[in-house]
């Protein structure tokens, strides 16, 4: 399985008024551009450690057949948009929509053929099956919970105090403090577990 990301979030869930009112930073705007860097690795880490998509964005995920059920990653699931094989003959085909059914009351969604429906036959080649599916709370950073996006504003005045991964503290080496423990316990609600 392979998976590659095809519409970027068009907006971060932090504004950088907002960074900035947070760090209680300057309002010189010599440091935009780097607090806008911290805000989107902000974003990226915490899409990481919590196995989710924050703004809307699209995906494709990509496999060699069909399993018994396919998947999909980074919730919340939006919308599935296609799944689209290679059948036998090698050519490209989409699946009726009427032909799966699209669980997203759990996370992660998966998609499971209908009922008295089978998957079809595919081309034995790789990425035989792509599936393209939008993921995220919603285009705007208001969509985000305020506890993932609080966790990001600490994340982001760290990356900002912090801009070195080792500091002098008194003469001392010291490593760079990452937010404390009860601050990543903001993200527990939110964390998906690891595949089986």
């Amino acid at each position: 399985m392979s998976r590659k990301l095809i519409t970027p979030p068009a907006a971060e869930p932090i504004l950088l008024a907002d960074a900035k009112l947070h760090m209680k930073a300057p309002a010189s705007a010599t440091e935009d551009s780097l607090v806008n860097l911290f805000i989107a690795t902000g974003r990226e880490e915490v899409e990481n450690e919590l196995r989710r998509a924050l703004i809307t964005q699209t995906w494709e995920k990509y496999l060699d057949r069909f399993p018994e059920g396919i998947e999909l990653f980074n919730p919340p699931l939006m919308s599935v948009t296609s799944v689209s094989y290679v059948d036998p003959a090698g050519n490209s085909q989409v699946l009726a929509t009427t032909e799966y059914i699209v669980d997203n009351k759990q996370e992660p969604a998966w998609i499971v053929p209908a009922y008295g429906k089978s998957w079809p036959s595919t081309l034995d080649t790789i990425n035989a099956v792509t599936v393209r599916f939008v993921c995220g709370y919603g285009a705007a950073g208001t969509d985000v919970p305020k506890a993932i996006r609080s966790w990001m504003l600490l994340r982001i005045a760290n990356l900002f105090k912090n801009r070195e991964s080792v500091v002098m503290e008194s003469g001392a080496v010291n490593v760079a403090s990452l937010p404390a423990t009860f601050v990543d316990r903001l993200l527990d609600r939110y964390r998906i577990s690891p595949p089986l």
